[in-house]
């Protein structure tokens, strides 16, 4: 069996250096020397996730470490995406065992009695004498037969090649959508935490629109203002009330979202209301050329270019003639007990080469349209490599640009609640009309509206630049061995 092995693996290994069609080179993409929108800005709070743990650990959320583990688990999507990983893995597999010998082992029993022959039955009939059959024989085999394609012009090797890196391919789409899932649930779950903080602003801002209401309604009692103030105070109230119950809609369409994400029925799934953190951590950008690298949608497109690629070899090699080799060896025997005499061996050995004379073109017109799909492949490569580009550019100027619009719209805010109590003094005393107090008041909920707004708008695109930069993803986390047929050197 050894001696065997070591033949067919010698074998094979000879015929390696024939395979037929261009050998893959990854292409060229366009790739700048430095990102423009970091250059000259430094995040007020770099952070990356340390080693061992999670791209979302910087956001030091312990309800989101939770839901993110369940992603992994129950998202019905990625696992969806990771049954096509394994099938795509099981095709590579099998492709790779038609690069050995197939055998198999026949045994076969019959009996049988043949008809009377015309020169028997016309001696009887001359005779007058009644034709006789002959007796029933019986036949019985074992025969062990083989065949070998010895892939001479690497037809086989192109598919192994092909199903080898289309495997590869479907695990970058699988950790690409598992990417897409944790950045979707972080955003989300992002979202619904400035939710809560927007309810209790409104709340506070309630409670505060509730003490200018008792100030209205006592000084209308001594008749110092009119009935108009007090009514301008309730409905001031009254929309700060509808515009609380009103996040309610939204959370609840969020919560639902996080729900579906972790596999889990949203009526049986809720998250209590909480702050988030303060912190925006950015996640140190590296060189462009490291993207490459780092981005599964990448790595999923180059290795589509690589099955395209043998793809061409595998139509080339239909050019040439595909030599098989063929055996078998057994025992055909008409009794049981002798058929493993040695009169019962039987034998054959042969080779096929067919080779196609005429096709009209056939051949030709599957070489051109490999190639063209071979060309498409490259041109989505390097579409795929400008698009993760320009979103790392989009999500470093989102940051640069908010950080800067975060100061100022604090600063407003801090201003706008200095003018909402200088403003409730002078109505006090009475040097100031209640349209003053409401106006001051407005502003002030709208400035601290807009302040959690560019928060969160902050905290999404905190998000989004590290799924951009591949959310710690490498191309090393690619299998190193799909296949479980051991391939020749």
């Amino acid at each position: 069996m050894l001696k065997r092995h070591a033949l067919v693996s010698a074998a094979a290994a000879l015929l390696a250096s024939c395979a037929v069609g261009p050998n893959y080179h990854r292409p060229t993409a366009p790739v700048p020397e430095q990102y423009k929108e970091a250059e000259g800005w430094r995040p007020a709070e770099p952070k990356e996730a340390e080693s061992g743990t999670d791209w979302w650990s910087v956001y030091q959320d312990s309800v989101l470490d939770e839901l993110e583990k369940q992603v992994n688990v129950s998202n019905q999507t990625l696992k969806a995406s990771e049954a096509a990983w394994r099938q795509a893995v099981a095709l590579a597999n099998a492709a790779g065992a038609t690069l050995y010998p197939t055998v198999d082992l026949t045994p076969a029993a019959s009996r049988s009695r043949g008809a009377v022959s015309s020169a028997s039955q016309a001696t009887s009939n001359s005779v007058g004498k009644t034709p006789v059959r002959p007796p029933p024989f019986n036949v019985f085999s074992l025969i062990a037969g083989g065949s070998w394609d010895l892939d001479v012009w690497g037809k086989i090797r192109r598919t192994i090649e092909s199903d080898v890196a289309t495997a590869k391919a479907s695990e970058a789409e699988l950790a690409a959508a598992r990417l897409s899932a944790q950045a979707t649930l972080a955003t989300d779950y992002v979202e619904l935490r400035v939710i809560d903080e927007q309810s209790q602003l409104l709340e506070e801002t309630i409670q505060g629109y509730q003490r200018s209401l008792e100030i209205t309604q006592n000084q209308y009692k001594v008749g110092v203002v009119a009935k108009a103030d007090v009514i301008t105070a309730e409905t001031q109230l009254e929309g700060a009330q509808s515009q609380r119950i009103g996040l309610g809609v939204q959370r609840s369409q969020l919560e639902h979202a996080i729900a579906v994400l972790v596999g889990k029925p949203p009526a049986q799934f809720s998250i209590e209301r909480a702050s988030f953190g303060t912190a925006i951590p950015v996640a140190p950008v590296g060189v462009p050329s490291s993207l490459l690298e780092r981005r599964p949608d990448i790595a999923e497109a180059e290795r589509k270019m690589a099955a395209a690629n043998a793809q061409i070899g595998i139509a080339v090699a239909a050019f040439y003639p595909n030599l098989t080799l063929t055996g078998s060896w057994g025992f055909t025997d008409n009794v049981l007990q002798g058929l493993f005499r040695a009169p019962s061996n039987t034998w054959s050995i042969g080779a096929t080469a067919p080779i196609t004379l005429m096709d009209f073109g056939a051949r030709r017109y599957q070489v051109d349209a490999a190639r063209a799909a071979y060309d498409g492949t490259v041109a989505s490569y390097r579409q795929t490599v400008l698009t993760a580009f320009q979103q790392v550019e989009d999500e470093l100027s989102a940051l640069r640009i908010l950080e800067q619009q975060y100061q100022v719209a604090d600063q407003t805010v801090k201003s706008a609640n200095e003018s909402v109590r200088l403003t409730i003094n002078q109505y006090r005393a009475g040097t100031v009309a209640y349209t003053s107090v409401v106006t001051a008041q407005a502003t002030a909920l709208t400035d601290a509206q807009s302040l959690l707004t560019v928060r969160q708008n902050r905290l999404v695109a905190s998000v989004a630049l590290i799924q951009a930069l591949g959310g710690g993803w490498d191309t090393q986390m690619l299998a190193q061995h799909t296949l479980h047929v051991p391939l020749p050197d």
